[in-house]
């Protein structure tokens, strides 16, 4: 009895050992995300990965996730009007990505797109817009 446990316990760290390396060869992509592969050889792959399990060589190739639900964020700025008065006023913006576009975004932009790009484009058109109003 002793040595079927004894085969038991190798045959059971055998399975675990398997499942934790097969493990690094899969990827999931949840719900609202989308994902590219960075390849170590190759570069930015322009496959976008959409929701589910892929597969992936755990070394070569690392996994960046993009969030595509629609997102909120809030710019302050301080603009004046018509009459030469100064405001402070914030925008809500609800942005989200394009999901063909994220390779490009990615290449040219980098993971941090909206914090880089919403801000300045925001308040600037923000300020045009509060240019054409009196202050009351």
């Amino acid at each position: 009895m002793e040595a079927f446990f004894d085969r038991l316990l190798k045959l059971g760290g055998l399975v675990s050992t398997c499942g934790v390396i097969a493990t690094q060869f899969v990827f999931v992509v949840d719900g609202g995300e989308r994902a590219l592969i960075m390849d170590q050889f190759r570069g930015l792959q322009t496959k976008v990965y959409g929701e589910g399990m892929h597969f992936r060589l755990p070394i070569v190739q690392s996994i960046r996730r993009f969030e595509i639900r629609t997102q909120p964020t809030l710019v302050p700025s301080s603009t004046g009007t018509k009459d030469l008065q100064t405001v402070d006023i914030a925008l809500r913006i609800l942005f989200r990505p394009n999901e063909e576009k994220l390779p490009e975004i990615l290449n040219n932009i980098g993971q941090d797109y909206d914090t880089r790009v919403l801000p300045s484009l925001c308040n600037e058109v923000l300020k045009s817009i509060v240019a054409q109003y009196n202050a009351e």
